[in-house]
């Protein structure tokens, strides 16, 4: 059985001590293992990113962005690879993975901006004879945590505008999918990155502990859960560490009444079970104005989703796959049982759903609740897979007020034909990512992703614009060369 370990300093570095199995989750199978990395190994892995720094800072922005235009033109060219990387072990269909991947590409693109980007600002006379002028320096060595739902996507959501900047990077993915990560940092070597720019070291609580406790690391980038981003986030500021921690999110869509129900039904059935629901902008909660309006998505959401199609990742087919695990499975169906024992109506239900051949793939299917309350479990928290709430609210007042009364704040959107009530709506909801009629309302990489409330710890969201702020600090210098045989006496007041 294949054993994958780390890649330090260039090269593939083999697992020692403790492993882990990786699944394939279409067939629940055990495909391969990985190591967990030791503290010893994570602190290699710092060592090689301490050293590589002083030479990659003075490389000129301008090579480091060619090395960027490479990386992309790579991790088009091996798609078809890395597509199937990420369905073998996450489950994620072949065409959600490229579309996964491409919004990565996107952010790749606008890292190859970083000569624009890096430019600085500069401001002559701003006295006799002083100019003043400010740039963005690296910061050295900085560490990305990345979740197992994107194992593309939110990696190079970080290390490239990370290493464009200037600074070094070790990389701690998923356990549970690294094979894709390990690949697209080889990718990025071959790009022509030096050994020691980018490091991936696979792991669990040691080698994170690792990287928020040594002094080397200058800043962290997580994504995962609240509960985990929030600890990862007192850590890391309590050792004076720069940390942006990207937590959990219970996105609603408000359906209004005028909205066009054909077009709902369409968007939600995409935004609450592509990628199995496993996404942190996943529509899961649908508030609908009015009975009327909830009666009528409902009708249509119960006519279209019996054709949807669950399976394993390899048949472009399917419309979403499975869960990641076993646990996760049986923790989803929970979440089911739970509406259902707190007196929720289980409309279409996925419990139990077979894929001839793949008997022991960890599925659950499109799942309908309806006449869902705030008080019931299923509400309350991220259930992170296939299942559609439904909650009846009286006016589009009560339907903000529920939105805001919710601990997370990651995205929203409102479906209405209404140009006043969208507007009012994206003015006054108090959620970081707004949708007009738009399900996934994930930013373009020039613009940054971030949620509000406890979605986001850290005062920066995540690439583009925020991105160049993160992996920078400014430095501002001030200049003056006096005329050649001039003498000032001693000034003591302050100068302006």
């Amino acid at each position: 059985m294949t054993t994958l370990g780390h890649l330090i300093n260039g090269s593939r570095v083999a697992g020692e001590g403790r492993h882990q199995d990786i699944f394939n989750p279409s067939t629940g199978e055990v495909g391969s293992r990985v190591s967990l990395a030791s503290k010893a190994t994570v602190e290699d892995a710092i060592a090689a990113a301490e050293a590589a720094f002083p030479a990659w800072r003075d490389t000129p922005p301008a090579k480091r962005a060619r090395v960027m235009f490479n990386f992309k033109q790579l991790l088009e060219q091996n798609a078809d690879e890395i597509a199937r990387l990420i369905g073998q072990e996450h489950g994620k269909i072949v065409h959600d993975a490229k579309g996964e991947l491409q919004r990565g590409i996107e952010n790749v693109e606008y890292a190859c901006g970083a000569p624009e980007l890096l430019k600085g600002e500069h401001s002559k006379n701003t006295g006799p004879g002083i100019d003043s002028w400010s740039e963005f320096q690296p910061l050295g060595v900085v560490a990305g945590i990345t979740p197992f739902n994107f194992p593309a996507m939110v990696p190079l959501w970080m290390y490239p505008m990370a290493i464009a900047c200037g600074n070094t990077f070790v990389l701690k993915p998923s356990e549970r999918d690294p094979s894709a990560v390990l690949y697209i940092a080889e990718l990025a070597l071959e790009a022509g990155l030096p050994a020691g720019v980018l490091n991936v070291v696979n792991g669990d609580k040691e080698a994170v502990d690792t990287l928020l406790d040594d002094a080397r690391v200058q800043a962290v980038s997580f994504v995962g859960s609240t509960p985990i981003a929030e600890a990862i986030y007192a850590r890391a500021s309590a050792n004076g560490k720069r940390c942006q921690a990207l937590g959990g999110a219970k996105n609603h869509a408000i359906v209004m009444p005028d909205a066009d129900m054909d077009n709902v039904a369409n968007s939600l059935t995409g935004a609450a079970f592509g990628s199995s629901g496993e996404r942190c902008m996943a529509l899961s909660v649908a508030v609908a104005v009015g009975d009327d309006a909830a009666d009528a998505m409902i009708d249509k959401l119960k006519a279209q989703m019996p054709s949807l199609k669950v399976g394993p990742y390899h048949d472009a087919d399917n419309d979403f796959g499975p869960v990641i695990t076993r646990a996760h499975q049986e923790q989803v169906c929970g979440y089911i049982d739970s509406a259902e024992q707190q007196g929720a109506s289980i409309v279409v239900d996925g419990r139990g759903v077979q894929v001839p051949g793949h008997e022991n793939g960890f599925y659950v299917g499109g799942t309908l609740i309806d006449h869902v309350t705030p008080e019931m479990t299923c509400y309350q928290e991220e259930i992170f897979g296939p299942v559609l709430l439904v909650v009846r609210a009286r006016s589009m007042e009560e339907a903000m007020q529920l939105i805001d009364d919710h601990e997370y704040g990651n995205g929203t959107c409102i479906y209405t034909r209404d140009g006043e009530a969208a507007r009012y709506f994206s003015d006054r909801i108090q959620v970081g990512m707004v949708g007009i009629n738009v399900p996934l309302p994930v930013p373009v990489s020039y613009h940054s992703f971030g949620g509000w409330k406890r979605s986001l710890f850290g005062d920066l969201a995540a690439y583009g614009p925020d991105a160049v702020r993160f992996y920078t600090k400014r430095k501002t210098i001030t200049q003056r060369w006096p005329s050649s045989g001039v003498r000032e006496g001693a000034q003591f007041s302050f100068p302006s």
